[in-house]
């Protein structure tokens, strides 16, 4: 399974960084690649996502909320992912680290996307974090 990090500093203390991150349904509003996010109960979630001239859709369930550190999710449906949100007091703020790990299916497309993942990832969270910050 490839792993993607990614992290960055943002100016505020994770106990006013970690709400924004928790709101998951929100993150539709943080990326141009989300094209939709639906609250299924329980802490489970429909990801819909357009990358790679491509649309994607994931059912994920946060597996782990410990405010203000982490927040981490598994999928159940759709493509295989895995990610966790860590989020760590700098004197800067908040160090915001990102880990997610994904496998598909079709070792063909796996082979195209893995070559674009890391990329897209790191712009998907580029973005996502930067409307935090704004929101902050």
């Amino acid at each position: 399974m490839p792993i993607i990090e990614h992290s960055a500093v943002l100016p505020a203390p994770p106990e006013r960084v970690y709400p924004l991150l928790a709101r998951v349904e929100n993150f539709v509003d943080y990326s141009d690649m989300i094209t939709s996010i639906e609250p299924l109960g329980e802490d489970r979630y429909r990801w819909q996502l357009h990358v790679i001239g491509r649309d994607w859709q994931f059912d994920v369930q946060v597996v782990e909320r410990h405010e203000p550190r982490v927040l981490a999710w598994e999928s159940l449906a759709g493509v295989a992912n895995q990610g966790r949100y860590t989020l760590v007091a700098v004197p800067e703020g908040t160090r915001v680290e990102l880990c997610v790990s994904y496998q598909l299916g079709n070792r063909w497309l796996a082979k195209a996307v893995d070559k674009a993942a890391t990329p897209l990832v790191n712009q998907v969270s580029r973005q996502i974090l930067s409307r935090v910050e704004a929101r902050l």
